[in-house]
């Protein structure tokens, strides 16, 4: 599972999802710059991860195999994000990026 969420690049997916929910917050609420980087700093992908790997539990070692060779090879097919694709996963992804921007995974 860890190498499929390498190839088809979740990490950066979903950090760059955070980033832009982050700046929409920034430029509507007016925040400066040291909320702003507070925020953003406050992104860590491992408190999304189990999300990712709790979709791909229902599949087997083979269909696991499967869609990550063709992740590696299928040019087409690294351009299609799973994240986008499941509606499960895609609202997931909202409520975590919605729930860094309300603060809750600053330190306190």
């Amino acid at each position: 599972m860890i190498e499929l969420s390498k190839s088809a690049h979740y990490k950066n997916y979903v950090i760059d999802f955070c980033l832009v929910k982050i700046n929409e917050a920034s430029a509507k609420e007016g925040w400066n710059d040291q909320k702003a980087m507070e925020i953003t700093e406050s992104i860590n992908y491992k408190n999304f991860r189990d999300a990712i790997y709790n979709v791909f539990a229902r599949h087997n070692e083979v269909e696991l195999e499967t869609i990550l060779k063709a992740y590696e090879k299928d040019t087409a097919y690294q351009s299609q994000n799973f994240m986008t694709a499941s509606k499960v996963l895609f609202n997931n992804l909202n409520i975590f990026a919605n729930d860094i921007v309300k603060g809750k995974y600053l330190l306190k």
